[in-house]
């Protein structure tokens, strides 16, 4: 099932959706496909319209301007590309009021912003979704995820934009959640004509002016008008709804394989057999029962305390301590968001005292000198209650325990050249010991041994 034009598609046998033969004073479907457009595009309106949205929504005012708005007869309504130019119908243009059209202007930037066009190829690849039925199943669970939380507060929602709620689904979720959960069929019937473009769904369009085209911005200036607006929003805290912050922070941190598998390493330790476990009087054992006069302790599962040593010698840059802290916090996830269980401790060639995890811009990251995490496994060790992981986050140019610790270990190695030692050819650092978990964090890392 495509999108339709304008002009060339079928007539779709739903009444919501057929254009009426005669004008009528009763205000059309905003979302509906528009009748054989006529006359020119009125850019004022148009851009009376955006001047609405950025007043309502100031932390988008960067994204909003940088739209090239492009002049076009193929669009049903508005539409993107991935390069920035936004195409629009004039006769869609010409029966919107002006508020409802500022709502199609944050709608359609919202993909750009969202990426949907890339994660929808990668879906494609994914599950392998090739077809133009898919696709625009893309594009309606793009604008699920848009649409759930975007309006009020100034901005109109478009009569008969798609929402969670029209195809009987929750709010809150991401696209490629949305499309998981519903097929094309009735539900979808009265949106067999929409087109959001291929910034939306990553479909390129005939219509599409291309990689090549005049006013498309270059991925660099896409990525800086990401930036700006991600900043926007985190500065301005609790006015964006709770899907645009959770954009903006993965914005500024997104998604990134090591960090996965360091989470998974992490929740593998904390999981195994040992960890987290003791045994209690509190709930006696059932075999207490064959023993009159005896109560037996039953082991009981406790959450498990994790204790992370961070590198902060000399060799390690600012940048990997920042990164250093952002794993704190992710490691403070993986054991359940419970920070009272998180202890952290800096080490260069001396270990400072344990600290508990509060928030992460309030770990002291003392050092600056030699590495020897020796030390700060020892540190680590002695804290009480006794940790049952010890998660390291270091460059590696440190000796390491010559022992296996009374816990699981977790190293974490910041990925970046091996240093040598410049008056010595053959020298090469001590690596990790066979009995740690080690996971490659930073650029260019997402190895886990």
């Amino acid at each position: 099932m495509t999108a339709p034009s304008t002009e060339s598609a079928p007539p779709v046998p739903t009444p919501s959706l057929t254009p009426s033969p005669s004008p009528s004073p009763s205000p059309s479907r905003s979302f509906e496909r528009p009748p054989a457009p006529t006359g020119r595009l009125d850019v004022d309106k148009l851009y009376a319209a955006r001047l609405h949205a950025v007043r309502v929504r100031p932390y988008l005012a960067t994204a909003l301007f940088a739209l090239h708005v492009v002049e076009s007869r193929d669009v049903p309504t508005m539409a993107v590309d991935r390069h920035w130019r936004c195409y629009v119908s004039p006769a869609f243009v010409a029966r919107l009021p002006v508020e409802e059209l500022a709502g199609v202007w944050v709608h359609e930037v919202s993909h750009l912003l969202r990426d949907h066009h890339g994660r929808s190829d990668r879906v494609a690849r994914e599950r392998a979704l090739h077809g133009v039925a898919d696709r625009l199943r893309m594009n309606i669970a793009a604008d699920c995820e848009i649409n759930d939380d975007i309006y009020g507060e100034g901005l109109v929602r478009p009569t008969g934009a798609v929402t969670p709620g029209t195809l009987e689904l929750s709010d809150g979720e991401l696209m490629e959640d949305y499309l998981r959960q519903f097929r094309l069929g009735p539900l979808t019937e009265e949106f067999a004509w929409l087109d959001c473009g291929s910034g939306a769904d990553g479909l390129t369009r005939g219509w599409d002016l291309g990689p090549d085209g005049a006013h498309g911005l270059s991925a660099q200036e896409r990525d800086a008008v990401r930036f700006r607006v991600a900043q926007a929003i985190t500065g301005r805290p609790g006015d964006a709804p709770a899907g645009w912050r959770r954009w903006a922070e993965e914005a500024f941190h997104p998604p990134q394989q090591w960090r996965e598998l360091l989470g998974a390493a992490v929740r593998s330790a904390v999981s195994g057999s040992g960890s987290g476990g003791d045994y209690s009087y509190g709930r006696p054992a059932r075999r207490s029962a064959a023993l009159p006069g005896a109560v037996l302790p039953a082991l009981r599962r406790r959450p498990p305390r994790v204790t992370v040593v961070v590198d902060t010698s000399g060799s390690v840059s600012d940048a990997e301590l920042g990164s250093a802290l952002l794993e704190v916090t992710a490691i403070s996830r993986a054991v359940g968001g419970r920070r009272d269980l998180v202890t952290v401790v800096s080490c260069d060639a001396a270990a400072q005292s344990a600290q508990r995890l509060c928030g992460e811009e309030d770990i002291p990251l003392v050092g600056g000198g030699g590495t020897d995490l020796r030390e700060g496994f020892a540190t680590a060790l002695r804290t009480w209650p006794r940790p049952d992981v010890v998660v390291v986050l270091t460059d590696g140019q440190t000796p390491w325990p010559v022992s296996r610790p009374s816990c699981r270990t977790v190293v974490g190695l910041f990925g970046r050249p091996v240093r040598v030692n410049e008056n010595s050819g053959d020298y090469r650092p001590p690596s990790p010991p066979d009995w740690a978990r080690v996971v490659t964090i930073g650029a260019g890392a997402g190895r886990a041994a």
